[in-house]
């Protein structure tokens, strides 16, 4: 069975768009739908120019319109949280059980959960002082950066690092490792 991915973004869709990227072509796996809550979320725009259907779900209809949201991503069969904000729904983790993925960027469960996302993680590891920083590829459970952990990956962090310099070697982390551990997931579920 072919992997029908919709994926769900909240800014500027740089892992979106390599996501989208990557898999094209595949014989195993299709872009169904990038959905964003933010009409402005440059993800998009980055959608359109790939030839990918996009959509805009407010976080509000995500939570009080199963209806919409079902409809929107009918067909596919995995989700993909690719900087996405929004707490998922429960009603989305019962109809997608171990189908939903998220990209936290640090070593979970160290700063994880609630307020913590993009730059804020980052100050946050700054602050900490801490000697070395990741990402972790997880399921989404109802419990936020709190599902089974899929794969995680270290880069080492020097003092001198800022919380731009520790995006940066972050970012190169997701470009790296996120399609390709999708691409592990589907070959072993689909």
């Amino acid at each position: 069975m072919k992997a029908r991915l919709a994926i769900f973004v909240s800014g500027s869709g740089s892992n979106c768009e390599n996501i989208i990227k990557y898999f094209a072509g595949s014989n195993d796996v299709e872009i169904g739908i990038v959905v964003s809550n933010k009409p402005d979320a440059y993800a998009l725009t980055r959608a359109k120019n790939l030839n990918v259907e996009s959509t805009v779900i407010s976080a509000q209809q995500l939570r009080e319109d199963k209806e919409l949201v079902l409809s929107s991503i009918e067909g596919c069969n995995m989700i993909i949280l690719a900087g996405f904000l929004p707490k998922v729904p429960d009603y989305l983790i019962e109809l997608f059980p171990q189908r939903i993925i998220n990209i936290h960027p640090s070593l979970l469960p160290k700063f994880g959960g609630k307020g913590m996302w993009g730059h804020h993680v980052h100050e946050a590891v700054k602050a900490a002082g801490e000697t070395e920083t990741g990402i972790t590829i997880h399921y989404v459970n109802s419990m936020l950066d709190e599902g089974q952990k899929i794969a995680q990956f270290k880069v080492a962090l020097s003092p001198d690092d800022t919380p731009d310099d520790i995006a940066a070697k972050v970012h190169e982390l997701e470009m790296a490792h996120f399609p390709k551990v999708i691409e592990e997931i589907v070959n072993n579920v689909m």
